[in-house]
């Protein structure tokens, strides 16, 4: 009876031996997981029963199978040495180049935007901005940490760095503006931590501005308050998604008015979701938008999540995010090495970004993107791309915690 107690206990000690790092996003990681699998599994309805015969199942055992090989992906990356990272950056970033172009001209179309390539053999897609942004936050932080000395210069230390920003912000932007915006945010927000100049953060922040507030202005003018929709855009600037841009700033400029448009379906739905949710929710699997919501597995699933657990769901979403935030910067400040700090602070930079500007745009305060909701959303490149951050995270600090001990 005794040694039945004991294997366990001794798989336990192993376990947490071979699981370094930071326990807590560990624990982060595994109730994002489990949130993930509820609630795509109540908010894939509507698409089993168009493409599977109602069979629900095959969404929950397929999100299974991604965590799984996510979980895989975290435990690998954080037992490789984060300084082995470092090497690897400047070859993904170079390679991440060609991979964008490639994209912009021979991707997967879809929504007149080009984001994924199709994978040869396996016949899968994967979205080519989630491998340059990863690439270009382990360079930059590469960058930085060789730089410190001459970080104030603007030839010796800001255009090294903010070249290759604007080099993946200008190839994702065509088909992706919403990221290329998130890219360019957190990459500044991180040169700020890694003390260049705010002269030149501020020069860069009024150059990107010029074409946002363009957009905008744009937005405003080409827009018939009486008709309620868009006017007639001049030729040069109805191509790619300029118009879809147009329109989706107009639609959340003018919603408070025209809140019935049948251009603000998306987050007239989300509205109903969070409106019946109330503070606790109709309860898990109860939701009745996900029948009338695009996309409620994944653009649209902190909606879903707000409608079935409520307000308190939603909030204790915002802590779990907060709480990642907080222990990366933890380990911002521990770890020794600036190329560790850094890279440890911008991958966790970007996912929450990423997190708050998804739950932003399910609330109605910020315009319609396609951005996913890190490891909660339905599995995809993404979703295995956010596992393999979330290992170069845990890798930094496992090396932390090797040198504290």
């Amino acid at each position: 009876m005794n040694d039945f107690v004991n294997i366990p206990k001794s798989h336990f000690r192993d376990l947490r031996e071979k699981t370094r790092g930071d326990k807590v996003i560990w624990a982060t990681v595994a109730l994002l997981a489990l949130v993930s699998m509820l609630v795509v599994y109540s908010s894939t309805g509507l698409l089993a029963y168009r493409y599977n015969k109602g069979n629900t199942e095959i969404y929950l055992f397929k999100q299974l199978m991604f965590i799984i090989i996510g979980v895989g992906i975290i435990y690998f990356a954080h037992q490789v040495n984060y300084t082995l990272y470092s090497r690897w950056s400047r070859i993904l970033f170079l390679l991440s180049i060609p991979l964008l172009i490639y994209t912009l001209f021979f991707g997967v179309s879809l929504n007149e935007g080009t984001r994924w390539i199709r994978l040869p053999l396996i016949n899968l897609t994967f979205q080519t901005s989630d491998l340059a942004k990863l690439a270009l936050f382990m360079y930059l932080s590469r960058m930085l940490s060789k730089k410190q000395d001459v970080i104030k210069d603007f030839k010796k230390g800001f255009l090294p760095l903010i070249i290759p920003v604007a080099i993946i912000s200008l190839l994702v932007a065509p088909a992706n503006l919403s990221t290329a915006l998130m890219i360019g945010a957190t990459s500044l927000l991180l040169m700020f931590i890694g003390r260049v100049s705010i002269k030149h953060i501020g020069l860069t922040v009024g150059i990107a501005s010029i074409p946002v507030a363009i957009l905008i202005l744009l937005a405003v003018v080409y827009y018939d308050k009486e008709e309620g929709k868009t006017k007639d855009l001049p030729v040069l600037i109805e191509s790619g998604r300029i118009p879809t841009w147009i329109k989706r700033v107009q639609n959340f400029i003018y919603d408070a008015r025209q809140g019935d448009k049948e251009d603000n379906y998306q987050i007239n739905q989300a509205k109903i979701a969070i409106a019946k949710g109330g503070l606790i929710g109709l309860g898990p699997g109860n939701s009745e938008q996900r029948n009338f919501l695009p996309h409620p597995y994944s653009d649209f699933i902190y909606a879903i999540i707000i409608e079935e657990y409520g307000l308190a769901g939603g909030a204790f979403i915002i802590f779990v995010y907060m709480i990642f935030l907080f222990r990366s910067i933890r380990i911002f400040r521990k770890c020794p090495y600036a190329f560790g700090a850094f890279l440890a602070l911008g991958l966790s930079f970007t996912l929450v970004i990423q997190a708050l500007i998804n739950m932003a745009v399910n609330v109605n305060l910020f315009p319609v993107t396609g951005v996913t909701l890190p490891l909660v959303s339905m599995g995809g490149s993404s979703f295995l791309f956010t596992c393999l951050a979330i290992g170069i995270i845990l890798s930094v600090a496992r090396n932390v915690e090797q040198l504290e001990g």
